[in-house]
């Protein structure tokens, strides 16, 4: 994550942190605004293979958290609950095609450049979100659980 963080510097952002070891990094651009291809040329220099970059502003990551389905992450005892952040130009009709949904297991909202995914977690076995990652759509996305979308968000918020 250290070496995520000093390319991230060297790329211009300022302000650059780290959340756990999945390439969560939280930026400010002054000036600017990168394109996610362009930090992820400049990523596959410095690391000799392709990182797939998702953007998000502080604004449409609070918009995440507050448009949130209605009690969303709220009993993490009994759910587990994830958000798949979407990668233009895939939407979130798209990606809940993509998503299988096992009744009295999983339930799934769309969202603006998001899907809120919910599993049962005594049933979580059961669950069909695992099977997203064989998908063609899975490329387009990145998946954080509820937890490290709202300390993202808290991080941002410092």
């Amino acid at each position: 994550m250290a070496a995520l963080r000093e390319e991230f510097e060297a790329f211009g952002c300022t302000e650059v942190r780290t959340y756990i070891q999945s390439g969560n990094v939280v930026f400010d651009m002054p000036g600017r605004s990168p394109a996610e291809a362009d930090l992820e040329s400049a990523l596959e220099a410095r690391f000799g293979f392709a990182i797939p970059v998702v953007l998000r502003t502080r604004a449409q990551f609070r918009s995440i958290v507050h448009d949130a389905p209605s009690g969303f992450g709220q009993s993490p005892d009994t759910y587990h609950s994830d958000v798949a952040v979407l990668k233009a130009p895939l939407t979130s009709a798209q990606a809940m095609r993509a998503v299988g949904v096992r009744d009295g297991v999983d339930e799934v909202w769309p969202g603006k450049g998001v899907v809120y995914f919910q599993r049962l977690s005594a049933r979580r076995t059961e669950s069909r979100m695992s099977k997203i990652a064989g998908t063609p759509e899975y490329r387009s996305m990145t998946i954080r659980n509820w937890n490290t979308v709202t300390t993202l968000r808290t991080m941002l918020d410092a």
